[in-house]
């Protein structure tokens, strides 16, 4: 059963890619992450996986989660900022810092295809809407495991930044 939260979430650093299918994205980042970066440093991997779309689906983003369209991103580890993580070495991969926010989310669990994202994604948008909370953007798929975990294991999220109104 899916389940719709709000949560804040903290200021968080992004290694992102656009414009590149979500298999040659997930493969420049984890290059970046690997020690391909000017300081040479390997990064652990973190989750969730952010991308601005569904799994083949370009939708376009306006939250400040992601800046563009079509774009997949690596979580930094906690502690790093624009400024002091690793520059990378390959110019398709773009660090940028997302400040502190307010996220609904809805949970839910399987592998994702383009008409699932839209389907949770809808169902996210009304339910927030049916509860007064403002939407702020477009929705945002964050996926939690590795490609080998079968999908019945696996943790998905389809996200949204809104504004809650103060009363």
């Amino acid at each position: 059963m899916d389940q719709v939260e709000i949560r804040r979430y903290p200021r968080i650093v992004l290694a992102t890619v656009v414009e590149r299918p979500d298999d040659e994205a997930f493969g420049i980042l984890f290059d970046y992450i690997s020690g391909s970066n000017k300081l040479r440093r390997r990064l652990p991997m973190t989750a969730p996986v952010i991308s601005g779309k569904g799994p083949n689906e370009r939708i376009p983003m306006t939250v400040p989660v992601v800046s563009t369209a079509n774009s997949f991103s690596f979580v930094l580890p906690e502690g790093y900022t624009a400024e002091d993580a690793p520059q990378p070495s390959d110019p398709r991969v773009v660090i940028q810092e997302i400040p502190e926010r307010t996220v609904g989310v809805l949970v839910f669990r399987g592998r994702t295809n383009d008409e699932q994202v839209r389907k949770r994604s809808s169902a996210l948008i009304r339910t927030l809407q049916a509860s007064g909370v403002e939407v702020k953007g477009e929705p945002f798929l964050m996926r939690y495991n590795p490609p080998f975990i079968p999908g019945v294991f696996r943790h998905n999220e389809i996200g949204v930044q809104v504004r809650l109104s103060e009363k």
